[in-house]
């Protein structure tokens, strides 16, 4: 799936980390939420609340699940999931693209 239709996006956008990592919020007509934006090189520690599909859309990184010692590469057409009440290092090599699927 290249686009989502029939949407509600927020329009402001959602600034992390000093920029370095930026999206928008967007539900679905069946009331599902996600989010899309960009993460630029660098090597950041997100906290999840609900479980989480990131869907990556192109770029590369590298990521570290809370609890592992290990770091899994990935590169756009590719996704990880993170469990709810968690968190993930992540480290991007390059400008990555991505939707992060709630739930």
């Amino acid at each position: 799936m290249t686009q989502f239709d029939n949407v509600s996006v927020t329009k402001q956008a959602n600034v992390y980390f000093d920029g370095k990592c930026v999206s928008h919020s967007i539900v679905l007509e069946d009331g599902t939420k996600k989010s899309v934006g960009v993460i630029l090189p660098s090597t950041l520690l997100f906290t999840t609340g609900a479980p989480e599909v990131m869907e990556l859309l192109a770029g590369a990184c590298r990521v570290r699940l809370a609890g592992s010692e290990e770091w899994t590469e990935y590169t756009g057409g590719q996704s990880f999931q993170v469990p709810g009440d968690s968190s993930f290092d992540i480290e991007t090599t390059e400008t990555l693209h991505y939707v992060c699927h709630f739930g």
